[in-house]
Order: structure tokens, then sequence, then C-alpha cells
């Protein structure tokens, strides 16, 4: 026999939770198929199997929390070099052949009747099974107009904007009348309230979000500070170097990478804000690692742009697209997940006007940004003009940073926003 282990997730990282199987009790495998999903606190992980043979147990079921090498299933009649001796991998097959086979046929009969009846498997990624039970729907049902059959997230959407099937009609006699009746499918409500609700469990994920962020609420010292950017000359640059700037590097100038320049540039001046506190003693980070806060559909993330200050603009934008891109593809490795001495976050892409974004632990800082609105600016005593402002607000540490340094901190950011061009000779 062979175990089927919870591989090493990452070094943080020693539990997960079963997503899903992909294989069931009878099944056939081969060496290299995907047997099961794991979903961690980051990110999603598809374990295969280093062997061929038969799924003869699955040990635990969908939505158990699971630890690092702990079995999770056995596999029989496999060729694994370090299963077992010849003798014990032949007297497993025997006590297979002579126990199981009777019961592993009468699987696989009703496996093939049933399988005339119902299409194959549907080929979908990780991430859009994940989407499918999250909206409680089967993928089978699900139509896809791609050549090869597979179903992509907007083929899950699509399916739910489909109207649903019309209610039935059931004919009921009342008193030698006949009257048309709608059946409806009950509704799960409220023992209470006798209203429609919906119970769906929290993805492991979101718990470890919701989690973390309380602690850091209960542990750090937390405040926030306010502070205003006109962006006339960021949008300024913008308009007259993003053709040229397309043209050559192969990305337009976002805002954010001046932000991430600027924010590189204030922490090199206020280093505490790039610190950390272990025990009882502040480290001083020298490099500087960027997480972008990115909300992707299973909640929020913090892929790295490693050493920031040693990018120019453009590496900046195309990092940033290249981790968005995954983070929306629920691809991202814990390893483009993992450290980070600072967080740049941004509603504004949501609408907000302001807001008091929350430490993202260990980190003492992070930078909210908001949305842009034109608003009327006194520029001396005698004239007013419309601008493009912003909010940008701090939160930090208050154990390791003092009042001075975060306000300090965040007028320099606003310096450096409002001057790009001084962005260069800080980067």
């Amino acid at each position: 026999m062979i175990e089927i282990k919870v591989p090493e997730l990452a070094e943080s990282i020693s539990e997960g939770t079963v997503a899903q199987w992909l294989v069931k009790v009878g099944d056939k495998v081969q060496k290299g198929d995907h047997i099961v999903e794991l979903e961690t606190d980051k990110v999603n992980v598809e374990v295969s199997t280093d062997s061929d043979g038969i799924i003869k147990e699955i040990l635990k079921k969908e939505g158990d929390n699971v630890e690092v090498d702990e079995v999770i299933a056995v596999i029989v009649g496999g060729t694994e070099k370090d299963s077992g001796s010849s003798s014990e991998k032949a007297a497993a097959q025997k006590e297979y052949s002579t126990v199981e086979s009777p019961k592993v046929q009468e699987a696989q009969k009703e496996e093939t009747v049933e399988n005339l009846k119902k299409p194959q498997r549907p080929v979908a990624s990780p991430a859009v099974r994940k989407l499918a039970r999250e909206l409680n729907i089967d993928l089978n049902e699900v139509r896809t107009h791609d050549l090869l059959g597979r179903i992509r997230k907007e083929d899950v959407r699509a399916h739910i904007d489909q109207p649903a099937p019309k209610e039935r009609d059931e004919t009921v006699h009342q008193g030698g009348k006949a009257e048309s009746e709608k059946v409806k499918q009950p509704v799960n409500t409220s023992n209470d309230l006798d209203k429609p609700v919906e119970r769906v469990k929290m993805s492991r994920r979101r718990q470890t979000i919701a989690k973390r962020l309380v602690e850091v609420q209960h542990t750090a010292a937390m405040l926030t500070t306010f502070n205003e950017v006109d962006m006339t000359a960021i949008m300024d640059v913008r308009k007259r170097r993003n053709e040229a700037f397309l043209k050559k590097h192969g990305v337009k100038i976002g805002f954010m990478s001046f932000f991430t320049k600027a924010v590189v540039g204030a922490l090199k001046e206020f280093p505490e804000l790039n610190g950390e506190i272990q025990g009882d003693e502040v480290l001083y980070k020298k490099y500087y690692d960027i997480g972008i806060a990115v909300g992707a559909e299973g909640g929020l993330v913090v892929p790295v742009v490693r050493d920031a200050d040693r990018l120019g603009f453009a590496g900046i934008e195309k990092e940033i697209a290249r981790l968005a891109e995954k983070a929306r593809s629920n691809k991202l490795t814990l390893q483009e997940l993992q450290g980070g001495t600072f967080t740049i976050t941004n509603g504004g892409i949501y609408g907000s006007m302001m807001s008091t974004p929350i430490l993202n632990s260990p980190q003492v800082g992070i930078l909210g940004m908001h949305k842009i609105q034109w608003r009327p600016i006194a520029i001396d005593q005698a004239r007013m003009e419309n601008r493009p402002m912003m909010y940008i607000a701090l939160s930090y540490d208050h154990r390791i940073v003092d009042g001075r340094e975060a306000v300090s901190f965040l007028a320099k950011v606003k310096e450096l926003l409002e001057d790009p061009e001084s962005l260069l000779l800080e980067g």
C-alpha cells in the first residue's frame, strides 16, 4: 500500500483544507495524476500521486483540515520504489485482489453506467472549480464555447446569469375543481425571522484574513494620519510621455509606479517605517520589497515587488501587471506572497474617497491611495483652480513609529509625487 500524504506547503504554512477530491475510491490513477486540491492560507495546491495504482481509501473529506505529512489517502497496486519490498507489495496486491476486488468491480460497473449517462469530468482549472464550489454550481451544467472544452470563469458567471427554469405548474384537485398551483423549491430560512438566508462556510483564505486583521488591531498600536496630493504634475507627465513609453517598454505608465518610487524615497529618509518588531528588538531592513494589495475573488492578497528601489518605472509597471494577472487567475506562488517590508493599497479603484488601511503584519506601515477628485484649490490668496486631488493615508505602528516620523513620511511622499522629476533623483 502507498500512503498519500500532505506535501510540504511552505515554510510558514503547516496546514490546509481539503478543497476538492479529484478522484474517488476504486479509481485507477497514474503517476503524476492530480488527485486532490488543497486550499492554504494564500494559494490552492493540487497534490499528485508518485505511483500508479487504485484508490483504496480516502481518509479525509472535503472541508477537513489537514496538516503536513498527514495521510489523506491510500493507493494499492503501485510501483513506487520506496513503497516497500516486492513481497510486501505482492501481499498488499493479493489482499486487495481477494478482499476488495468485488467492491472495486461493482464500483467500476456503476461508474461505467454513470459515464454513459453523464458527460466526462469537465476540464477546468483549480480557480474555476473553486469559484463553482463557492457559487454552488455543478460544472457539468455549465456550457462553454472553448474549442477544447475548457470551462473558464466567464462561463461560470454566464451560467449564473441564465434565467431560472420556469416554475412547474401542478394541478391540484380540491372539491372536484382543478386549480393550477405553482410548485416552488423550498428556501433555507431563519428559525427566528422566517426570512431567506444562505449559510456558506468561510474559505481558509478568508478565515486567515479575518484572523490576522483582528490580531493586528489587538497587538499593534495602530494610528492613521492623512494628507492630500495634487496629481496635476503626474497626470501631465503621463499625458506627455505615455505613448512613447508604451512604444519603448510595451507597458503604460500607471500611477502605482509613481507611488512605489515615492514610498521607497520616503522609506530611505524614515527607516522606522521599513522596520519590524521582533520581541524587544527592532529590525531595520535595508532593502525595499513593496507589497501591492490586490483584491482577488478568493480574498485580498498582497504580492510583493522585490527590490523596488532597483527597478525603473517600466520594471515596476511590468512586475505589478504580472503579479496582478497571476492574482486574478489564482496562480500566485507562495514565494510571490511572502515577505514584504511595506505595503501600498489602492481603494481608489473601487471609488473610495478616504479610508484607514489596516497594517499587514509584521510590517509597521501601509499607505492607502484613494480616488482622484477634481476640487477647487486655493493657489494663493487671490487665485483658485480646479485640481485633480487625492487623499492619502498612512497607518503605522506607534510602538516604533512616532507621530513626527509618520507625518513627515507622508509629507515626503506628497512632496515627491507633486514633483515627479525628483523621483528619478530619489531612485
